[in-house]
């Protein structure tokens, strides 16, 4: 099984990959210092994106358990991987 880390910020998800350990330190800095900018890594590849954090926003952490075996049970091609946060809704 591999871990996925969904950060939660302010309602949108963000998938990430272990580790998150100094991710969460420069959130936590940024928080402690009034606010400031954090590069969130993209899942597999790419420059990432700048969120602003700062104190009373909204954060949560949570690990996903993804099978990493893709040989058991039906195949998926990877490209079926829809993320959506239905925030027009």
């Amino acid at each position: 099984m591999a871990i996925v880390n969904r950060l939660t910020v302010d309602g949108r998800d963000y998938f990430l990959p272990d580790p998150v350990t100094e991710l969460k330190g420069k959130i936590l800095d940024a928080i402690k210092a009034g606010g400031g900018y954090v590069n969130i890594p993209p899942l597999r590849g790419g420059p990432g994106i700048d969120i602003l954090f700062s104190p009373g926003m909204p954060v949560t952490w949570t690990q996903i358990e993804v099978p990493s075996d893709h040989g058991a049970g039906p195949a998926h091609d990877e490209a079926e991987i829809v993320i959506d946060d239905y925030s027009g809704i």
